[in-house]
């Protein structure tokens, strides 16, 4: 007689949020449009590397969306994308000239020279 396992077993999550990235998102949120559910990170094709990070407002999630809680909001990842992000590491990073995500991403099998896309 074979016996089912009935815990459930949770991944972890495709990209980890720093803390300063989980901030962010916090005031995004905070400053959202109307009708806005989180924050979506998405991976389209552009750039001279072939694919580039993109983070915008979703105001509807797609069932293929992988979704993570922050304290300030709901984080989503396209579906299609997250084989490209697993084990990432999304990061925000601010100085004198400029803002923005930073993503350390293992999958990454090179990048353009300006850092706007990346290939894998």
């Amino acid at each position: 007689m074979m016996m089912t396992d009935t815990k459930t077993r949770t991944r972890p999550a495709a990209v980890t949020l720093t803390p300063a990235a989980e901030a962010r998102v916090a005031k995004l949120m905070a400053s959202a449009p109307e009708g806005a559910i989180g924050v979506k990170l998405s991976t389209p094709r552009r750039g001279c590397s072939g694919l580039a990070y993109s983070v915008d407002y979703v105001t509807e999630a797609d069932r293929f969306d992988e979704k993570i809680e922050t304290p300030g909001g709901t984080f989503y990842i396209d579906g299609a994308s997250v084989l490209y992000l697993i084990g990432s590491v999304m990061d925000w990073v601010e100085d004198d000239f400029a803002a923005g995500f930073v993503f350390e991403n293992p999958n990454a099998k090179g990048a353009c020279g300006c850092g706007e896309s990346f290939t894998v």
